[in-house]
């Protein structure tokens, strides 16, 4: 019967009895007679339904009803059934058939309904509840649930034969009968009592129902003589010590006495327990194991979270006495949250650290926790004995011509020892080593993490107990400077790279034709201090803000020292245009010569009566066994991320050209992972940051795995003097907005059909995927997954060629370009997905619109742009982001449109520079076309959370990919 939500009702929660689930509840709505009585007629309510009568509901009734949903038959059966092709009837029969029932499951199904009542209960104080009849009506017999706990009182009663006991129960001062009554456990943990059929009640000390359960119909328990010291010392001992006793026939001593904390340390001798972690057998390092402990006088009692009160049995010659220490709760958490502030973190009355943590640990807070009033020691079981005294570290920096030397001594007590024995048996990967006096020192976990990159990237001194750094690693020496830990002067000149803005200014050379803006004059100057201290540079500047000027002005000056040397300069073949023309413009006096094309002139001897040679990376790949045996002045890399793979041939080709001075240029020096930065300052400066082993484990896994900001904060000022980054919003003050809108499209009725089921598959199959075979190795699967929902989101006949009608996002396209050319306006359209182009061509030779288009197959790109950059009656450019993100430059048009957002927003950012840069005379509009209710969607609100390490210089698609969660992937795919 359905109640109406325009006449009276009540909301009501009813008890009833599952046959295999139990005590389980459900919310009803119940409509009112005129006299404002229940009726009979009522209606089952989900919190999907809810809604219709919110006017008689609040928030807390919104909490009960959703709760309430999750304990229902289907979804405990959607919840742990894990076959297909099973009814709900058939699984229950099974899983609880008395025979051949699966116990397993039952006990797991048992504390799921236990915990989801546990949350319910508390909630339904003082709302209305009911016992469910027989024949189903919901509002048979009211009950209360009280807020007052009860209280539970055990009588045990020892005598020559046997010992018997039984509890008591009082609620609000009187004593309760619950036995033979028809009274009933509803949870267990903690217990909640349905008295009779009148009120449920809860416990004090958060009661276990097992405790209770026997006694429902039964007076008391007998415990005969023959297992009585068993059952004394493990269940009554239990009893005695969470729960209030009355005994007779043995005696319970209170025992209030003073504490304190007592630490332990000792070596983990086996890998074998499951206190510290799921994968303890994975553990191959040295560790030491602490334990917590706390002295009541003669009693010990582990840190393990039972601070309520600790119970110890004495044996007597003919009883039992049972010690029972009240224990300090909040000073012993005190105690553990001291510990827990300085990284030492207690689990179980335990922590494990890896041995040079935990004695770096010991040498910072011993001394501190000592005057607390622990007590810390080393176990003596014969294990080795351990340096736990306090250590300390000198540094002195010296400059030298070329590097900085580094003398070090560190003291372990009264024992000095030369830093760099420390670094040799760090690079051995030992932390440990043995005193005059027999006992073991041990390398302090902060030493490891604050002189890490120290350590790594010196040398030794030739003939000295000491270590040298080259110059490009004054960022370190620097930091050490600014800690106070070392002392260190200098070189004026030096010191400016660390703060560019006061670099000294230099001339222009004569030969250089043109001006260079304010920020283009100031990475010139940076290139040639860089050139004075042979240093490489990366110049990072946004697209479009002239790096191609700052490069050739630099050139131009080196062919004015008249040292006739001949630089190389390599870069994506498509660019080899761009660049002739820009050298014969601003630089002519510098003899080019252009080495490419299958025809080249392989004779590098003829290198030397040029200033300049232009070539691809492609070319550089096939003949860098010649290109080797040339000595250039300068290397340069063009758009140098083509060198991010330190495994491609293309970036091992480029490493063994020689050169006097490396140079690189690109606007995005990071596209997929942090990676492809240290394949392009190795290059430059090589050593910077390390080998490719090196920078993995101490700068990618914790920059991109653990999101370390401290990492990010190190890599960045290592790197700083040596990559000058600019955007346009800092310099080009004058340059036209750029207004960003996203236009949400909905989907057609067939399109969302066909996107449906595929998201209906690849879910299930991800998450299956997922559970059996964990995050990392469905990679492939979600991947698949994602692309194919992304096609059908654009238009479902990029995913199946059968589909024969319209796409949502299509007809928005069309309508907002058909608006701009109306109002004549010059659009660039951009995709990820050639077909997607393919698509919109067929689209504009229909309706007769004239276009050029640039893919990765089209041979001669100049010509397509100079064709839409000319020709007024060419209004738009279908460009593939792959292929036309690089290289182009197109300011006669001012609508961007961004057809297949991803996860990469530099991606997009290059592709609108190719309008919004130098010469764009127009508001450039970026219109980013969203289909709503899919993954497109989803991935724009996941953005922000999933980019928020260094923005502005770190951004790793790929790690973004790979550190979705399974709540992410579902959250995806809902």
């Amino acid at each position: 019967m359905n109640v109406s939500p325009n006449e009276p009702f009540q909301i009501i929660y009813s008890l009833y009895f599952h046959e295999y689930l139990g005590d389980l509840f459900e919310s009803y709505v119940v409509q009112k007679n005129d006299a404002g009585k229940l009726t009979y007629k009522h209606q089952n309510i989900s919190y999907k339904n809810a809604q219709e009568f919110k006017e008689g509901l609040d928030d807390l009734d919104f909490k009960i009803i959703k709760l309430m949903d999750q304990i229902q038959q289907e979804i405990v059966f959607h919840k742990f059934n894990s076959k297909k092709n099973i009814k709900q009837s058939d699984f229950f029969l099974k899983i609880y058939d008395k025979e051949k029932g699966d116990a397993t499951i039952q006990r797991l199904i048992d504390e799921y309904l236990d915990k989801v009542k546990t949350e319910i209960l508390p909630l339904l104080v003082g709302k209305e509840v009911f016992i469910m009849g027989n024949d189903g009506e919901p509002a048979w017999k009211k009950v209360e649930v009280s807020e007052d706990p009860a209280s539970i009182l055990f009588h045990f009663m020892r005598n020559e034969d046997n010992t018997h006991y039984f509890p008591t129960i009082k609620h609000r001062g009187e004593k309760i009968e619950f036995q033979y009554n028809n009274s009933q456990l509803i949870s267990k943990h903690p217990a909640w009592l349905l008295v009779g059929e009148d009120k449920i009640i809860q416990f004090e000390k958060n009661m276990d129902g097992n405790k209770i359960k026997p006694f429902l119909n039964k007076k008391f328990i007998v415990v005969p003589k023959s297992i009585e010291l068993d059952y004394y010392s493990k269940f009554i001992t239990q009893i005695v010590a969470n729960y209030d006793v009355h005994a007779k026939g043995f005696i319970i001593k209170d025992e209030v006495l003073d504490a304190k904390p007592v630490l332990t340390f000792r070596e983990l001798e086996e890998v074998q327990s499951e206190l510290f972690t799921a994968n303890a057998t994975e553990v191959t390092e040295a560790k030491i194991v602490f334990d917590l402990s706390f002295d009541y006088g003669e009693f010990k009692f582990p840190a393990d979270g039972n601070t309520a009160n600790s119970v110890k049995m004495e044996k007597t010659e003919d009883s039992f006495i049972f010690h029972k220490v009240r224990r300090k709760a909040s000073w012993e958490l005190e105690q553990i949250n001291k510990l827990d502030k300085t990284g030492l973190s207690i689990k179980f009355g335990k922590a494990l650290l890896p041995i040079n943590r935990a004695f770096g640990w010991i040498s910072s807070y011993r001394d501190e926790f000592e005057k607390q009033g622990f007590i810390i020691k080393q176990r003596s079981t014969g294990q080795r004995r351990y340096f736990i005294g306090t250590s300390s570290i000198n540094i002195e920096v010296k400059e030298n011509n070329d590097w900085f030397d580094v003398y070090a001594i560190v003291k372990f007590g009264n024992y000095e020892i030369p830093f760099l024995k420390l670094r040799n048996l760090i690079i051995k990967n030992k932390r440990e080593f043995e005193l005059p006096n027999g006992e073991i020192a041990v390398i302090p976990e902060e030493w490891l993490v604050k002189y890490n990159e120290l350590l790594a990237l010196s040398e030794e001194s030739d003939g000295e107990l000491g270590l040298k750094l080259k110059k490009h690693h004054l960022a370190l020496i620097h930091e050490l400077h600014q800690d106070g830990i070392s002392k260190v002067s200098f070189d004026k000149k030096l010191q400016k790279l660390n703060e560019f803005e006061t670099i000294d200014n230099y001339d222009l050379p004569v030969g250089f034709k043109g001006d260079l803006r304010n920020y283009q004059k100031a990475g010139y100057n940076w290139m040639r201090f860089l050139n004075e201290y042979n240093f490489g540079g990366c110049l990072a500047d946004d697209m479009g803000l002239g790096k191609t000027v700052q490069t050739l002005a630099l050139l131009q000056h080196r062919k004015e020292l008249g040292l006739h040397t001949t630089s190389l300069l390599v870069m994506p073949t498509s660019l080899v245009y761009n660049w002739e023309k820009e050298a014969a413009k601003f630089t002519p006096e510098l003899k080019i010569l252009v080495y490419t094309g299958t025809y080249r002139d392989k004779n590098i001897e003829e290198f030397e009566h040029y200033d300049l040679v232009l070539t691809s990376y492609g070319i550089v790949r096939l003949d860098f066994e010649l290109l080797k045996n040339f000595y250039f002045d300068y290397i340069i890399l063009d758009e140098s991320q083509s060198i991010k793979n330190p495994d491609s041939h293309i970036s091992h080709a480029v490493k063994e050209l020689k050169s006097r001075h490396k140079l690189i240029l690109t606007g995005t020096p990071i596209e997929n992972s942090t990676m492809d930065l240290w394949s392009q300052m190795s290059f430059i400066n090589e050593g910077l940051l390390g080998t490719y082993k090196f920078f993995k484990k101490n700068f990618l896994k914790p920059i991109e795995k653990s999101k370390d900001v401290a990492k990010v904060k190190k890599l960045y000022a290592i790197i700083k003097p040596f990559i000058l980054r600019r955007n346009k919003g800092q310099v080009l003050t004058e340059l036209p907005p750029k207004i960003e809108q996203i236009l949400y499209c909905d989907m057609t009725a067939e399109q969302e059909k066909r996107y449906e089921e595929v998201k209906s598959f690849y879910r299930n199959k991800i998450l299956e995927e997922i559970d059996s075979e964990g995050p990392k190795n469905s990679q492939f699967t979600l991947l698949q997954g994602l692309t194919k929902l992304r096609l059908i989101a654009n238009h479902p006949s990029m995913e199946d060629e059968t589909y024969e009608f319209k796409s949502g996002k299509m007809k928005e396209v069309i309508d907002t370009l058909e608006n701009a050319l109306a109002d004549h306006h010059k659009v660039l359209i951009f995709s990820q997905f050639v077909k997607h182009l393919t698509l919109f061509k067929k689209r504009l030779d229909k309706k007769g619109i004239k276009y050029t288009y640039l893919d990765g197959s089209t041979k001669d790109r100049q010509a397509e742009v100079e064709e839409f950059q000319n020709n007024e009656e060419i209004r738009v450019f279908l460009i593939s982001l792959k292929a036309g993100g690089l290289g182009l430059n197109l300011t006669k048009a001012d609508y961007v449109f961004i057809l297949d957002p991803w996860w990469n927003p530099a991606i997009e950012s290059q592709a609108i520079d190719r309008a919004h840069r130098m010469g764009q005379q127009n508001v450039v509009h970026t219109y980013k076309f969203i289909t709503k209710n899919t993954v497109e969607e989803k991935i724009i609100k996941m953005q922000d959370a999933k980019k928020q390490l260094a923005q502005d210089l770190i951004f790793t698609e790929d790690s973004i990919m790979k550190s979705l969660s399974k709540e992410d992937i579902r959250e995806l795919l809902s």
